[in-house]
């Protein structure tokens, strides 16, 4: 993937990531509760996938295989 695809990927997810807890937050609690939680945890997982996409490379090696003894 492309630095600016991963780039893009990243801010999507973490909009979508806003834009879910926005709306848990001050729309979806007044209706369920538990609908409310369920969306914050979807939120909280999506930082660090977003992360690990966005650090991504596809040419990317294992160092711990690079060194020699």
């Amino acid at each position: 993937m492309a630095s600016t695809a991963r780039k893009r990927a990243y801010f999507a997810m973490m909009g979508t990531c806003i834009v879910l807890i926005i709306l848990a937050w001050f729309v979806v609690r007044l209706f369920s509760v538990p609908a409310a939680i369920g969306m914050s945890i979807v939120a909280a997982v999506i930082p660090p996938v977003a992360a690990i996409t966005a650090n991504w490379r596809e040419d990317q090696v294992d160092r711990w295989e690079d060194q020699g003894d």
